[in-house]
């Protein structure tokens, strides 16, 4: 009997892309086969983001360019998984009508079952939040063989006013850090040379058993697989301890990279986003991490034209940028989403105004960027050799300890993917290194 065939389709963040290979792994066992297109598939799954209304249209958008694919295959099944199906249900009825299974993040299990539900022409529905669910007995269906992601918890308990992911993801839940430990070990078994440990909140993790803190996490990662490159995100500023710093500092193998949001150098708007720290306390945070990694590179979260803010306040946040000096960073106009506090809020800043903000934002630090990477040259970096580059297959592409994208020669193809290389910068824009192997 041929096997089914699905073909799931990942928006969002890095915590979508690893649900995907979770909900990989139980469909395998289900009996069916992973497919590499939508047009051969018999079961097409979106995995969606919902943080901001731009990425919901975009979904909406692409059911509509798969719709016609049902003219070729009568029992093709479509279905939405992750935020926007919680954040939905059933709405999402109404705006993609060919969608007969909507699954929340917590309810990946049930896709078997809702798939016959599907078959037999029901609608099948499951988005009830977990205060439990971590799917750490499930090992992730992983394709790619130099890195992974790994999830150690999942939700959030901070409720940020403008962030819908408590509503979309619950309340936070870590795994038990043996079953992280034992996955982790697996990971360099097979090959992988480099794992990111996943979590809304990432360095809030705490072990169900023993109590034990993310710093005593990756302590016990970086011990058990010494050959194996770790990184970690997201970071929340308040949890940002010494200890944790003191951590990263201790071991080789634990990456210098840090993402830190701040979202907003203003105490006043920090207060209004519910964010749990100040400016002081995070600029405090920073000065401890380049005391004790002065090589640590650095991004962070901004977020332009949040309800209230005045000039004042975005001068702040410019003042932040400029103070920290980031490698990178992720930047956006203020989006209101339903359900959140802030969407009560008056937004009282014209999106032209907004815009003008976040392109303020954007030219400060791309500039900071570029400066940064300048700065690079002649320094000596070891990159986790990945592949050829898209533009020319005689250069290779790779990254840093510190997360800097590097393109490289490799004319002769001596070095292979998952080769450690020692590259020496020789020249960078703002965005890449570029370097020479040092034999």
């Amino acid at each position: 009997m041929k096997k089914k065939k699905i073909y799931i389709e990942t928006y969002g963040c890095q915590m979508n892309l690893n649900d995907s290979e979770i909900v990989s792994s139980i469909m395998k066992d289900d009996g069916y086969e992973i497919s590499a297109s939508p047009e051969e598939a018999d079961l097409v799954l979106l995995n969606t983001c919902s943080v901001r209304d731009n990425a919901e249209q975009t979904i909406i958008k692409r059911m509509d360019n798969l719709r016609h694919l049902k003219k070729a295959n009568k029992n093709l099944k479509f279905g939405i998984l992750g935020c926007m199906a919680e954040r939905l249900r059933e709405k999402l009825l109404d705006k993609t009508p060919d969608v007969q299974i909507i699954v929340g993040p917590d309810e990946y299990r049930r896709l078997p079952e809702l798939v016959n539900f599907a078959e037999s022409g029901e609608t099948g529905i499951a988005v009830k939040l977990s205060r439990v669910e971590t799917y750490e007995d499930i090992q992730p269906l992983r394709t790619s063989g130099l890195s992974a992601w790994l999830s150690i918890m999942r939700g959030c308990n901070n409720f940020c006013t403008y962030c819908i992911v408590p509503y979309t993801r619950g309340r936070e839940r870590s795994r038990n850090m043996d079953s992280i430990i034992d996955e982790v070990k697996k990971l360099e078994q097979d090959g992988f040379r480099e794992v990111t440990l996943l979590g809304q909140n990432v360095n809030s993790f705490r072990d169900r058993e023993s109590g034990a803190g993310f710093p005593e996490l990756i302590d016990k990662c970086a011990r058990s697989v010494p050959e194996l490159r770790i990184r970690f995100v997201t970071s929340h500023p308040k949890d940002m301890s010494d200890q944790l710093i003191e951590t990263m500092a201790a071991h080789d193998n634990i990456c210098k990279y840090i993402h830190l949001p701040f979202q907003s150098g203003s105490n006043r708007i920090l207060k209004a986003m519910n964010r749990g720290y100040t400016a002081e306390h995070y600029l405090g945070r920073i000065e401890k991490i380049k005391e004790l990694m002065p090589g640590c590179s650095l991004s962070t979260d901004i977020i332009a034209g949040f309800p209230g803010e005045n000039i004042r306040d975005h001068e702040a946040t410019l003042d932040m940028i400029r103070k920290v000096r980031y490698d990178g960073a992720y930047m956006f106009r203020y989006s209101p989403r339903e359900g959140t506090k802030a969407f009560k809020m008056i937004d009282d800043i014209h999106e032209e105004e907004k815009l003008r903000r976040l392109n303020e934002i954007i030219a400060v630090q791309n500039e900071i960027s570029k400066e940064l990477n300048t700065e690079e040259t002649g320094r000596q970096h070891l990159v986790l050799a990945e592949g050829p580059s898209k533009r020319n297959p005689d250069e290779w592409r790779g990254r840093t300890d510190s997360n800097k994208n590097c393109i490289f020669p490799n004319p002769d193809k001596k070095i292979k993917a998952g080769d450690i290389v020692r590259v020496r910068i020789i020249r960078s824009t703002s965005a890449t290194l570029f370097g020479e192997p040092e034999c």
